[in-house]
């Protein structure tokens, strides 16, 4: 199962939200999102605010390198190299 760009903006919001969400690899809504269990619905314009607040963390994930690379990366260079490795992406993509 691929994680839910929405359902994770959603929860940011509101932990105890109930939903059902269909969408793209990239976070794009395929259709409305469906409420369940007596959630109230937060809307869409509320929802995107959250996941741009969070595109950071996103953008990240996709630029670091593997777990094992990182590994190999301290093995080799040790933490300060390590460190001097992922502040580039860090640099690219700074928490607002």
């Amino acid at each position: 199962m691929m994680n839910s760009k929405t359902i994770e903006a959603i929860r940011k919001i509101n932990p105890d939200a109930q939903c059902q969400v269909n969408e793209d690899k990239d976070g794009n809504l395929l259709e409305p999102i469906v409420w369940l269990d007596g959630t109230t619905p937060i809307s869409e314009e509320d929802i995107q605010a959250k996941k741009d607040e969070l595109a950071y963390q996103y953008n990240r994930k996709e630029e670091y390198p593997t777990i094992e690379d990182q590994l190999d990366d301290i093995y080799h260079n040790g933490i300060d190299g390590w460190k001097t490795t992922i502040k580039v992406t860090k640099d690219k993509y700074p928490k607002p």
